[in-house]
């Protein structure tokens, strides 16, 4: 970045086009303090928003210091979900290529560093209580995505050791959606099969009642708004992000006007898998079993330090339904929106098979 740039905050956004970095991106464009924004992506995007320029870049290979030369705080999103056939293939770049990011922020100098960990990186809990941030993260060991997200926790605990001048600030966000994200999520967890134009919540006859099945839902734009509260002010170590009432069978009852079926956990899971070894969904039984072991978040200190307050989950329900009924999407390579084409490149790289 310029060294000649106006006086305030220089921020670089790693992974600044998908479902979060967006968000960020907008939110971090909203506030004074910031002077400027630069994403860095993989592939090129049209889209753009206030004080932000896009660099494009691998974490994996490329080299990252000149990127990040300048800056005041990196916020690492870059996450890869798929390709879940070839897991080697997240490990590159969700755990190497954020350990090249830190070490390229640290060899530069960057005073803070902001890194989106996961509710999926705590270890299992009792379903019914909420854990805060001091809870363990060891993930769960059934599925590629929490094993990456605690390896990376452990990584920045040695990180933070060895160089306490660094401020490290971990969020551990719920699951997170938002109107442009829904047909990115349908592709990343869904697949090309899952009929989008009719996912009409009203409509649903009855709803799967899974004995220990509870989740948080937050919307992203909540999230982007914790991130650049995050990014702005003095504060460091981990914050939960999750919104409430959870998300359970009872919940989506009545959201959708509908009445529960009693479902075995254990139904589900090998349907899925044998939906997945056929390659009609990209997500695998183990993500699944992950989200049946996810814990409720505590979210008091996001709420009391980064005065975060989250809109209530239907809200981020409603958009993410009616994202997925008219194929909504953003002009970014991982937001695009739905199209015969892309769901055809779905099927011909694999279902799972391909980093989309």
């Amino acid at each position: 970045m310029a060294s000649n740039e106006a006086a305030g905050i220089r921020v670089v956004v790693v992974g600044a086009t998908g479902n979060v970095g967006t968000s960020v991106v907008a939110a971090l464009g909203q506030r004074a303090e910031v002077a400027s924004i630069r994403g860095i992506a993989r592939r090129p995007a049209t889209w753009t928003a206030p004080k932000f320029s896009l660099s494009t870049a691998d974490i994996g290979t490329d080299d990252l210091r000149p990127l990040l030369r300048g800056a005041d705080v990196i916020i690492h999103l870059a996450w890869l979900f798929q390709p879940t056939r070839h897991p080697e293939v997240t490990w590159r770049n969700n755990v190497i290529g954020a350990i090249r990011v830190f070490e390229a922020a640290a060899a530069e100098g960057v005073p803070t560093i902001v890194y989106a960990s996961s509710v999926a990186a705590y270890s299992q809990a009792d379903p019914h209580r909420a854990v805060d941030e001091s809870w363990p993260t060891d993930g769960w060991g059934a599925a590629a995505y929490p094993r990456e997200k605690a390896y990376v926790e452990r990584w920045l605990d040695g990180f933070e050791a060895s160089h306490p001048d660094t401020r490290v600030v971990r969020m551990r966000p719920a699951f997170i959606f938002k109107r442009n994200s829904a047909t990115s999520q349908r592709r990343l967890f869904g697949g090309p099969f899952v009929p989008g134009r009719l996912a009409v919540p009203t409509k649903l006859p009855w709803v799967p009642q899974i004995d220990g099945l509870s989740v948080q839902v937050v919307h992203t734009d909540d999230v982007g708004a914790a991130y650049a509260a995050a990014a702005t002010r003095p504060v460091h170590g981990a914050f939960n992000l999750g919104s409430e009432p959870a998300v359970d069978s009872a919940f989506l009852a009545d959201y959708c006007d509908a009445r529960t079926i009693p479902v075995s956990s254990r139904l589900v899971k090998a349907g899925l898998g044998a939906a997945w070894r056929a390659r009609l969904v990209p997500a695998t039984p183990g993500l699944f079993d992950t989200v049946m072991h996810l814990p409720l978040l505590d979210s008091a200190r996001a709420r009391a330090e980064l005065s975060w307050a989250p809109r209530p989950p239907t809200e981020a329900l409603d958009e993410f339904f009616a994202g997925l009924q008219s194929g909504a999407g953003t002009h970014t390579a991982p937001l695009a929106p739905d199209s015969v084409a892309g769901r055809a490149d779905e099927l011909r790289t694999g279902v799972g098979g391909h980093d989309s």
